[in-house]
């Protein structure tokens, strides 16, 4: 049985959610971006700190998505007025295509229908093709795109991608 869990992160977990996070984009990011804007995101998005501080001062959840007990990704989202954004949903590539980003997105939908939210958005980067393909699997749409400044020379080149609550996953 392929049994996915998806699991609230104590504060007391997000070194090993920092951990995985490292692995995954370690794993996924540098021919997309390269290593060195790798590092730098890792480092300001994905750390222990950083983290921590989302959680504290955003209002951010993370949650770990196993698959059979195992830690195999994460997700990140905190709720807007009246959407979710996803801000980070992440599998490691051993484990994609067994439907664990599927059930993570289901689990927001239910998130918003329990909520009265119309519906979850997000970012990916627009040079990351098989996430987009994903994404538009899943019934999300691409609104527009985004180019931000995310310092130290860097930017990220994005999709703004949105789902609506009651559209099928």
């Amino acid at each position: 049985m392929n049994e996915i869990a998806i699991v609230k992160v104590n504060t007391d977990e997000l070194p090993s959610l920092a951990a995985l996070a490292s692995e995954i984009w370690h794993e996924h990011f540098p021919p997309i971006i390269g290593m060195e804007m790798v590092d730098y995101m890792v480092d300001k998005f994905q750390s222990e700190s950083a983290m921590k501080n989302q959680i504290q001062s955003e209002g951010y959840q993370y949650h770990f998505l196993t698959f059979e007990g195992t830690k195999v990704g994460y997700m990140g989202f905190h709720f807007d007025e009246e959407k979710i954004f996803l801000s980070k949903l992440y599998v490691k590539k051993e484990f994609r295509g067994r439907k664990i980003a599927r059930a993570a997105i289901q689990y927001l939908v239910d998130q918003c229908l329990s909520r009265n939210l119309k519906s979850i958005w997000l970012t990916v980067n627009r040079f990351n093709d098989n996430t987009i393909a994903a994404y538009r699997k899943m019934d999300f749409q691409i609104i527009r795109t985004q180019k931000a400044d995310i310092g130290n020379g860097f930017f990220m080149d994005d999709y703004i991608m949105e789902k609506e609550a009651n559209s099928p996953c």
